[in-house]
């Protein structure tokens, strides 16, 4: 079995899904929309959605009391590639030298429409 992880400090899951899950000390982060909880609504660019969806995911992880150094694998859905540098720029501001391994995919649409979606695997 394994251990649900919730934040409050994040949208609910839009689906029938965990946020995240802990077993044997692997965190898996599920995909994270660029919603704000505060407002639920999604800002308009791709810069201000990878923040979002990259702060939704360092409230998840703190919930599971770790942070994004945690996280050793992320992937991330786009449906523009276009967009890439920019999002690349986002994620080494919230990354840095850690440089978990990655995975950038372009696809067709995201819910809500969305521009971008991140999940993570973090280590405890």
């Amino acid at each position: 079995m394994f251990k649900k992880i919730h934040s409050d400090h994040v949208p609910a899951a839009v689906g029938a899904y965990s946020q995240a899950v802990e077993k044997e000390n692997i965190i898996y982060v599920s995909g994270q929309l660029p919603i704000n909880p505060e407002t639920n609504e999604m800002s308009l660019t791709v810069v201000e959605q990878a923040e979002q969806s990259l702060k939704n995911i360092e409230a998840i992880l703190k919930a599971a009391d770790l942070s994004l150094a945690s996280v050793v694998k992320n992937t991330i859905f786009m449906t523009s590639l276009t967009e890439a540098a920019q999002v690349n720029e986002v994620y080494a501001k919230f990354f840095g030298d850690s440089k978990p391994a990655r995975a950038m995919v372009g696809v067709k649409e995201l819910p809500k429409g969305a521009l971008i979606e991140i999940e993570s695997i973090a280590i405890r």
